[in-house]
């Protein structure tokens, strides 16, 4: 790695990164100019012809208040529109040059990293699935001995600590695999690996590969089959000392702190098959006591955070979920890029990278890969300087998660970060480690408020991510062409729903709470930081408008009432040219992303049924908890997957009949067969009760807006009425939605 001093004092003058803006942006802007113009003229007409004059007495006094509620949900969604304008605005991309990085840095000059990997549920978090993680994390093309992985594990499970055990084992074969066979090999998780069939075509390394395998089959049966069991095998308690941490009296929410180091420490360095060590493993489970509150995940992360300080303390921490393993086992050099390069990295907080996953289907039919929201919309974010802190994914600096300012941070620049190099054994590590993972340390600090990950919201990355921000730093959001890192994508549509609710119920909180983005960040961060925020604090509230709009058009439709502009009237023309104008422009935009184009029509009936189910349940709840009626809490989504549902995730068939709650299907059931029923009831009365069709020209928005509605829902009236399988809706739920349906039909004549 060595260069001489000319080339080398010619490279100190190069930037380690390099931000781009997105082209054609300027055409964008033009392009929203004349939306927003649309906007405006909709709502001219709203205020000038709610009660338009050519029509009878008793019609307007129906239609007022429709017209009048529709009023509100069109200025709501024109609001949204331009707040959604911030992630558009400017979107940037960034480039590391990572040969420039290993040019100017000899290797053992490298920082340290510690990587945090948090599960807390082993059967929810199939133990199995952790571990693969933990191997990746262990595989980067890094200097081990500058890698400390830590597992927190809060559901206090000795299967998880069984698990880790195995994979510490298996590790001395795996890395040596990965590092001399293939040394670019991809993916770097056992079970990906071996699930895609990867293969050699020559002799010795087919053996080679069989070899690993097997073995990896075998450690995969031994966990499996002691989560089955619920035991761990007594022999292998006789194996490691920290198995004596268990007893009868443990529980997942009643236990002491545990702390082990699985590899590493003074006295216990260990090596793999080839020699090489092995990078640190500490496995930790923070205590647990009925009484006392333990933050869920932003409990875990300020542990870990404390834990690492007395082990490793390396400067730059990897956050990662269970089921995100990494992808790229370069990517450590490439972000390094951004926070040691001389000019700007000492701003640099932390830097996010999106969310991808490894099991979306062609046609992503649950909406679950979010690659506009990948490619443009977090990327215009940073554009203002900032990027969202997403939880998983994401490399900090451990400065920027202890509570200190930039301003602070940049008056200490002098001091270094190393390893800790002490002589006490791993006994006094792990000991010492423990009394900082106690339920009671944070008493009386600033733990949660200032320092660490913040407490009392469920999205406490957000939080954490906004605060960050208005201490001065910067942040950045990369999103290279080789994903960083992949996860588990949902395959069901209620665990989909699950997911939403709790983010959308969590970021309207926010909203709700001291931290909300134009109050908090009042003169410490960029105005379209704020409003970048704002577009995913307000999905919920965002229900209400879309609520309005695929309820009241089919009502006001069975009575022949219409509720918008002649088409041969001027004032049509606004509202057609904008909702063709945004769909059309939505559709170019999610195939500039990779989705197909029935994959983004997946994408607009999943934001339907995601605002009129996950977003209302989140803000109904988060209404109830601001007027103390109910308290946080926190849903783990289910990772295990049944071969009958993975076969119709795969076929791309809407699996409706695992959903726990029937509300949400009765919802879903109830908004489709209503504008079933308002479509055909209304082309019934043009038909019957205006044979010359004068009202055509009057009701023609609504019977396209219904229209639409219905060929969305064209799934949900399959598991309604065709399919069988135990994906479809139960039969209870098409009854009670029939009745509901019903019963509006009956009541719509003294309604409207």
């Amino acid at each position: 790695m060595r260069v001489t001093r000319e080339m080398g004092e010619q490279e100190e003058l190069l930037p380690l990164f390099e931000t781009k803006e997105a082209r054609f942006r300027g055409v964008y802007k033009l392009f929203a100019c004349t939306i927003f113009g649309g906007i405006c003229l909709m709502l001219v007409h709203r205020l000038t012809n709610i009660i338009p004059a050519d029509h009878e007495q008793e019609q307007e006094q129906n239609r007022y208040w429709g017209c009048i509620v529709l009023s509100m949900s069109e200025l709501a969604f024109g609001l949204y529109w331009i707040i959604t304008q911030s992630v558009r605005w400017r979107i940037v991309y960034q480039t590391p040059f990572k040969h420039r990085l290993l040019q100017r840095y000899e290797e053992e000059n490298l920082p340290t990293v510690d990587i945090f990997v948090c599960t807390a549920d082993p059967i929810l978090e199939p133990p199995c699935m952790v571990i693969n993680t933990i191997l990746s994390a262990m595989a980067y093309n890094y200097p081990s001995n500058k890698l400390c992985v830590y597992l927190s594990d809060d559901g206090g499970s000795e299967l998880t600590f069984y698990a880790l055990y195995k994979a510490t084992i298996f590790a001395k074969h795996w890395l040596p695999f990965c590092r001399r066979r293939l040394i670019h090999l991809e993916p770097r998780s056992p079970e990906a690996y071996f699930s895609d069939g990867q293969n050699c075509s020559t002799h010795e390394y087919a053996q080679e590969w069989l070899f690993i395998k097997k073995l990896y089959e075998d450690m995969k049966r031994d966990i499996e089959s002691a989560v089955a069991n619920g035991k761990v095998p007594d022999d292998a308690r006789n194996q490691h000392n920290g198995f004596s941490e268990w007893n009868s009296n443990t529980t997942k929410q009643d236990h002491h702190s545990i702390v082990q180091m699985m590899i590493g420490g003074r006295d216990g360095k260990a090596v793999d098959e080839d020699g090489y060590e092995l990078a640190r493993v500490v496995y930790m489970a923070r205590e647990k006591r009925p009484n006392y509150p333990h933050h869920f995940k932003a409990g875990a992360m300020n542990a870990l955070i404390r834990v690492s300080s007395e082990i490793s303390n390396a400067p730059f921490i990897l956050n990662l979920d269970c089921d995100m393993y990494p992808n790229n086992a370069d990517i450590i050099q490439e972000i390094l890029c951004f926070f040691i390069y001389e000019a700007k990295g000492h701003e640099i907080a932390y830097v996010q990278f999106p969310q991808n996953y490894n099991n979306i289907t062609k046609n992503d039919h649950y909406a679950n890969s979010c690659l506009v929201i990948n490619k443009l919309e977090l990327g215009g974010i940073c554009g203002h300087g900032a990027a969202l802190y997403c939880g998983t994914g994401c490399f900090h600096r451990r400065e920027s998660l202890s509570g200190t300012y930039l301003k602070d941070f940049k008056a200490k620049l002098d001091i270094k970060h190393t390893r800790k190099e002490d002589k006490r054994t791993i006994h006094e590590l792990n000991e010492a480690s423990k009394a900082l993972a106690t339920c009671t340390y944070e008493n009386g600090t600033r733990w949660g408020k200032e320092m660490g990950l913040v407490y009392g919201i469920p999205v406490e990355d957000i939080v954490t991510g906004l605060v960050i921000s208005c201490r001065g730093w910067k942040s950045i959001y990369y999103n290279p062409l080789k994903k960083a890192f992949l996860g588990v994508a949902p395959t069901t549509l209620d665990v989909a729903l699950v997911q939403m609710k709790r983010w959308s119920e969590g970021m309207f909180q926010v909203f709700f709470s001291k931290y909300c983005p134009f109050i908090y960040g009042h003169g410490k961060i960029n105005l379209g930081v704020q409003m970048g925020y704002c577009v995913y604090l307000l999905w919920a509230p965002m229900s209400l408008p879309t609520l309005c709009y695929v309820i009241l058009p089919p009502i006001f439709l069975l009575r022949g009432i219409p509720l918008f502009p002649k088409v041969t009237s001027l004032w049509f023309l606004p509202f057609a040219y904008a909702f063709l104008a945004t769909n059309a422009y939505s559709l170019g935009e999610a195939l500039s992303c990779g989705y197909t184009t029935k994959g983004w029509w997946n994408l607009q009936r999943m934001k339907l049924i995601r605002r009129t189910t996950s977003f209302l349940f989140g803000f109904i709840d988060t209404v109830t908890k601001q007027l103390g009626l109910s308290q946080t809490n926190f849903a783990i989504t289910d990772k295990v997957v049944t071969e009958d549902v993975q076969k119709r995730y795969e076929q791309e068939v809407i699996d409706f009949g695992s959903s726990s709650n029937s509300i949400v299907l009765t919802i879903l059931a109830t908004v489709a067969l209503l504008n079933l029923f308002g479509l055909v009831g209304g082309i019934m009365w043009i038909v019957i009760m205006d044979l010359e069709f004068k009202s055509l020209s009057q009701l023609m928005m609504q019977i396209m807006v219904s229209a639409l509605v219905v060929m969305v829902n064209l799934p949900v009236y399959e598991a309604l009425f065709i399919r069988s399988d135990k994906g479809s809706i139960p039969s209870s739920v098409m009854f009670k939605s029939i009745a509901l349906v019903s019963l509006v039909c009956c009541i719509a004549p003294f309604i409207c």
